[in-house]
C-alpha cells in the first residue's frame, strides 16, 4: 500500500496544459497538482446511516397512510393487488420511484393527474390537503425511507435488513417478549469469560475476545506509538499532537507513560471543549429559532459553557441528568438550604442554567395554529429527552400507538405531562396574546440578591428626590444665576429617571420558568390533533417498565412549580433505570471507536440495531455507575484497553472475510475527524488558534455571497474581533438559518433534531472548500510564515518541519524530494506572475495541500 504522501511524485507528470490552467488562477488553485489529489483521496470514507427520513416517515407518512389507504390498501387482500402497509408492497407494485416524485405513480395518483388513477377516490374521503400531499412528494423526493421492509434504513433488532422490525398489532398490548426486550432488563455487571489469549488481562479486552474466539478470531498487533498518541489527541482533545509529544512517547512507551498522557488530556480544558460538542449534538443545540425570522435565544451560550464545564469539572453523569431536567427545581431546594458558600452558589447557578435544554428546539412565532404549535414544542422535548438520555423514540407514539416498540399513545401523553408546567416558549408577533408569557430566559440572581439590589435601588431614588425637592425650592429664591440651578435640576432628574427605569445588574441565561405550581391538564389526543381529546392523564413511565406511578411531592399554593420534573428526573437518573448508563455508556464508547455497540446511538429500540457485544455494554454501564458515574473514570477504563490500543489495518485476509465491518473489534477503526476538528487542527498547525474559553458567541466573517444568499436569517451576524475568530469551533455561533459553509459542507451537526450520529459524506464541494475557502487559505498562509521561521530558511528544514506539525512525522525520502521538486516548480510560476515573494506563495501553497492530507483529517 502507498504512503499518502507518495502521491507528490504523480504530481510531476501532469500535462502542460494542466500546470497553464493551475498558473492562471489567482492563487485559488496554487497548490491543485498537489493537494487537489490529496483532498480527493481524503474523501473515500462510506458515508454513515442517517435516521432523518426515518424520523419522517414515522411522523408523517405512517399516520397519513394509516387514516387514508391501509383500510383498502392493507392486508392480506389489497385492493388491486397494491399494499402500502409495507415496503415490499410498494416496490412490487412499482408504484414509487425513489428520488423521483414526478416518475412516482402514487404522486399522480394521490394529485388527481388522472382521474381514472385518483386516490383516495371520492367515496373514501376524496383528494388529499395540499399540505398532505407536499409531505408524499418530499418522502419519496427522500428516497422514500421506509422502515417496515426490506432495504429498511435502520433494521431493527433481531431482525435482518431483508425482513426490518416486526409491525405490532393495531390493538396495543404488552407480551412477554415485550417485557423481556434486552434494553429494558436491569443492568447487571457480567461475569468474565475465560478466554484462551494471553492478551486478556483486562475486563474489557476479555469481552471483546470471547467474541472473536468465536470465530477463530484475534486481536490486531498494538498501534505503533505515534498513532495512539494522535488517537488519544484527537478522542479527547480533537486536536493534533505537538511534535515534541510523539516523540516523548516514542522514546517511552509503556503503560505507566500512556496512562499518564490519558490524565493529562484529560486534565486539560480542551477535553470539555471537545466532549462537550458530542453532548451539543444530542441535544439539537443552536442559538437561533429557525423559521423565517430565525430569532435570537438569549444568551444560549451559557448552556453551551455549562455543558462544557461540566465536562471539564467530571460532574457525575446523574447529576449532570437532573440539572438539565429539572434543574429549577433543584435550585430551590439549594435556595431553602441556603446558598451563601461559593461552591453552593455555582451549583445553583448551574441548575438553572441547565434547563436551556428545555428551550434549544426550533420554535415558529407566527404558526397557524398556536395550540398545535405548542404540542409541537412539547413534542421536540419529549422527542430530545427521549433520544438523548433514554435511547427510545418517543415521538412515534404521538399520533398512535408506535408501531414497533412497546410504548403506546397513553404512555407518550403521560410522558408529555411531566413537562405541562412549563411555561411555553415566547409569544407570537401575532395572535392572541402568544402561547407563553415570554419568560424564555432567567436571572441569575437570588432573591436575597433581588432583594438587596432593590432596596439599594429604593434608597438612591428616595435620595435622589430628596435632592430635585431641595433643588426646586432653592431655584424659588432670587438669584442671578438662574441657568445654573435650571442645569443643576435637570441632572438631577436625568439621574431620577435612570434609577427609576434600572433593571437587575445580573447575568441572565435562557432557562426554563414554571409559572406555579399546578400544571394544564394532558389528555391522550385522537391522531394527535389537539382538537380531539381523549381521556386524561397523569404522569407516568412508560408501562413495559412496570414501575409504580412516579412520586410528585405535594407543593404548596405559593410554589414556583409543580416537581414534576423533579421526579422524572429522579427516575432517569437512578441506577435502577435499565437505559440511561447504557446509553450514555454507548455514546462515550461510539466516539471512541466510530461506530456504538449499539450502532444507533439514540435508539435503543426495534428501529434500531441490537448491540454487537451486549455484555461488553452492560459491564461498561455496571461500571460507569460504579465509578459514580464518572465520565472520565470510562474514557480511562476503555483507552486502558488492548482493544483501544489496536492498529487500524485491515491486513487480516480471515477477519475481513468473517467480519468485514469490524462489529466484532479485531482492530480499530480508520475515522475521519469531525468538522470542527479539522478546523481547530488547522488553527493548531498554523499557530493561530486562540484558547481563549468561554463567552458569548463568536460570528467568524462570511462571505457577501454568504449572506446575500439569505433573507433575515443574515441580520445580526456582526463579524467578532479578529482574534476572537480564530477561537475553537465549539464557541462559533450557531444559527439555524444562517449556517458556516465550511463547516456545513464537511457535516456539521444537524441542529434541529437530536444528532447521536453525524453522517460522514464524501462530495465534490467538501474538497474545493478545503483548497478554496478564505479561512483555509489564511491559515495555509499562517502554516507556512510559522514553517519559514522554525525552518531557519533552510528549504529540508522547512518542509520536515511542516511535515512534523501536520503529521507529526518526518516526511520520507520520495516525500522529501518530491515536495523539493513542488517548491521549485511553484517558485518559477510565481516569479513569471511577478508574485514579490515567490519563495512565500510556493511554501503556502506546498502547505495548503499538506492541510487537505489524508493524514491530516484520519485517525487511524
Amino acid at each position: 500500500m502507498r504512503a499518502p504522501l507518495d502521491y507528490f511524485s504523480d504530481c510531476m507528470t501532469l500535462p502542460p496544459m494542466t500546470t497553464r490552467v493551475a498558473a492562471s488562477m489567482n492563487g485559488s488553485f496554487r497548490c491543485c497538482r498537489l493537494a487537489t489529489l490529496l483532498a480527493l483521496q481524503a474523501w473515500t470514507m462510506p458515508a454513515a446511516d442517517c435516521q432523518d427520513g426515518v424520523a419522517f416517515f414515522e411522523s408523517k407518512i405512517r399516520p397519513l397512510l394509516i387514516e387514508h389507504c391501509l383500510d383498502c390498501h392493507g392486508g392480506s387482500e389489497p385492493e388491486g393487488g397494491l399494499a402500502l402497509d409495507s415496503r415490499a408492497g410498494w416496490e412490487e407494485a412499482g408504484v414509487i420511484e425513489p428520488g423521483k416524485p414526478e416518475e412516482s405513480l402514487l404522486i399522480a395518483a394521490v394529485r388527481y393527474s388522472d382521474k381514472s388513477l385518483a386516490m383516495p377516490p371520492d367515496g373514501a374521503g376524496g383528494k388529499l390537503s395540499d399540505a398532505e400531499i407536499a409531505a408524499l412528494e418530499e418522502w419519496v423526493a427522500l428516497g422514500a425511507p421506509d422502515p417496515r421492509g426490506p432495504a429498511a434504513a435502520v433494521p431493527s433488532a433481531g431482525a435482518s435488513a431483508a425482513t426490518g422490525p416486526k409491525l405490532r398489532g393495531r390493538k396495543f398490548k404488552l407480551s412477554d417478549a415485550d417485557r423481556m426486550y434486552w434494553a429494558f432488563q436491569p443492568i447487571e455487571r457480567p461475569a468474565l469469560p475465560t478466554v484462551s489469549s494471553p492478551e486478556a488481562r483486562h475486563p474489557i479486552d476479555a469481552l471483546v475476545l470471547a467474541k472473536l474466539e468465536e470465530h477463530g478470531l484475534s486481536m490486531s498487533p498494538t498501534a505503533p506509538p505515534r498513532e495512539l498518541v494522535r488517537r488519544a489527541y484527537f478522542d479527547l482533545w480533537g486536536l493534533p499532537p505537538s511534535p515534541e509529544e510523539v516523540a516523548a512517547f516514542e522514546q517511552n512507551p509503556t503503560e505507566e507513560e500512556w496512562d499518564r498522557l490519558v490524565d493529562r488530556l484529560l486534565a486539560s480544558p480542551h477535553y470539555g471543549q471537545r466532549w462537550g460538542r458530542h453532548w451539543l449534538d444530542v441535544v439539537r443545540y443552536a442559538e437561533s429559532n429557525g423559521y423565517e425570522r430565525d430569532g435570537e435565544k438569549p444568551n444560549a451560550w451559557r448552556y453551551r459553557d455549562y455543558v462544557i464545564d461540566a465536562f471539564n469539572a467530571d460532574k457525575p453523569y446523574d447529576q449532570f441528568v437532573r440539572e438539565q431536567l429539572a434543574g429549577d427545581e433543584l435550585a430551590e431546594e439549594l435556595l431553602s438550604g441556603g446558598i451563601e458558600e461559593s461552591d453552593s452558589r455555582q451549583a445553583w447557578r448551574d441548575a438553572i442554567v441547565a434547563t436551556g435544554f428545555y428551550r434549544l428546539h426550533v420554535w415558529d412565532d407566527e404558526p397557524d395554529s398556536t395550540i398545535v404549535a405548542e404540542y409541537d414544542d412539547l413534542d421536540d422535548v419529549m422527542v430530545s429527552t427521549g433520544a438523548a438520555f433514554l435511547g427510545l423514540t418517543l415521538g412515534c407514539a404521538r399520533c398512535h400507538d408506535h408501531k414497533f416498540d412497546p410504548i403506546s399513545q397513553r404512555d407518550y401523553y403521560s410522558m408529555l405531562s411531566f413537562f405541562r408546567g412549563i411555561d411555553p416558549y415566547g409569544q407570537n408577533k401575532t395572535g392572541g396574546g402568544g402561547r407563553g408569557t415570554g419568560q424564555i430566559t432567567r436571572l441569575l440572581a437570588t432573591p436575597a440578591e433581588l432583594e438587596s439590589w432593590q432596596r439599594e435601588r429604593q434608597r438612591r431614588i428616595a435620595e435622589l428626590e430628596r435632592r430635585l425637592a431641595e433643588a426646586s425650592a432653592a431655584a424659588d429664591d432670587a438669584t442671578p444665576d438662574v441657568a445654573t440651578k435650571e442645569a443643576n435640576n435637570a441632572a438631577i432628574e436625568a439621574e431620577l429617571k435612570q434609577a427609576r427605569e434600572a433593571t437587575p445588574p445580573f447575568d441572565s441565561a435562557l432557562a426554563a420558568v414554571e409559572l406555579g405550581p399546578t400544571a394544564k391538564s394532558t389528555h391522550v389526543l385522537s391522531r394527535g390533533e389537539p382538537q380531539s381529546p381523549r381521556e386524561e392523564v397523569s404522569p407516568a413511565f412508560p408501562e413495559v417498565l412496570g414501575l409504580p406511578a412516579p412520586v410528585v411531592e405535594v407543593t404548596s399554593a405559593d410554589a414556583k412549580s409543580t416537581r414534576r420534573r423533579r421526579a422524572l428526573a429522579e427516575w432517569v437518573a437512578d441506577e435502577t433505570n435499565p437505559l440511561t448508563a447504557r446509553v450514555m455508556a454507548n455514546r462515550i464508547w461510539r466516539h471512541h471507536f466510530g461506530v456504538g455497540i449499539v450502532p444507533t446511538p439514540d435508539d435503543f429500540g426495534h428501529t434500531g440495531l441490537p448491540p454487537t457485544n451486549q455484555p461488553l455494554l452492560d459491564y461498561l454501564a455496571a461500571e460507569f455507575m460504579a465509578s459514580g458515574w464518572r465520565m472520565k473514570e470510562l474514557h480511562r477504563l476503555i483507552m486502558s484497553s488492548r482493544t483501544y490500543r489496536q492498529s487500524s489495518r485491515a491486513e487480516n485476509p480471515q477477519a475481513l472475510a468473517i467480519d468485514s465491518d469490524n462489529a466484532l473489534l479485531w482492530r480499530q477503526r480508520l475515522r475521519r475527524v469531525d468538522a470542527e476538528v479539522i478546523r481547530d487542527a488547522m488553527l493548531s498547525v498554523s499557530g493561530q488558534l486562540n484558547t481563549k474559553q468561554g463567552g458569548p458567541s463568536v460570528f467568524p466573517t462570511l462571505s457577501q455571497e454568504t449572506h446575500s444568499g439569505q433573507d433575515a436569517a443574515g441580520k445580526g451576524w456582526q463579524d467578532s474581533p479578529a482574534e476572537e475568530q480564530n477561537r475553537r469551533s465549539v464557541y462559533l455561533a450557531v444559527k439555524r438559518g444562517l449556517k458556516i459553509p465550511l463547516l456545513e459542507s464537511l457535516d456539521f451537526a444537524n441542529s434541529t433534531s437530536p444528532a447521536g450520529i453525524r453522517p460522514v459524506t464524501t462530495t465534490a464541494p467538501q474538497a474545493l472548500m478545503l483548497l478554496n475557502d478564505r479561512f483555509v487559505e489564511a491559515q495555509a498562509t499562517a502554516f507556512a510564515a510559522r514553517v519559514a521561521q522554525e525552518g531557519g530558511g533552510d528549504c529540508a528544514a522547512m518542509v520536515t518541519r511542516a511535515f512534523q506539525l501536520a503529521l507529526q512525522r518526518d516526511p520520507s525520502a520520495s516525500e522529501r524530494l518530491a515536495v523539493e521538486r513542488l517548491l521549485a516548480d511553484d517558485r518559477r510560476l510565481a516569479i513569471g506572475e511577478g508574485i514579490a515573494d515567490p519563495d512565500g506563495r510556493a511554501l503556502a501553497s506546498f502547505c495548503r495541500g499538506l492541510l487537505n492530507a489524508n493524514e491530516m483529517i484520519y485517525v487511524d
